[in-house]
């Protein structure tokens, strides 16, 4: 998994996650910070086992 950040997108879509397959999915530095938080305070681990 790659993580950039893409200054010429708009500031919605400005930090690019891309899986191995070279899927990738587009949000905001608030929404990554988000998803951070979640991973961080466990929160995925329940969504990867479901």
């Amino acid at each position: 998994m790659q993580y950039t950040v893409d200054p010429s997108a708009s500031e919605d879509r400005r930090v690019v996650i891309t899986d191995d397959l070279g899927q990738h999915v587009q949000m905001s530095a608030t929404q990554f910070a988000d998803l951070v938080t979640e991973a961080k305070e466990g929160r995925l681990e329940t969504v990867a086992s479901a």
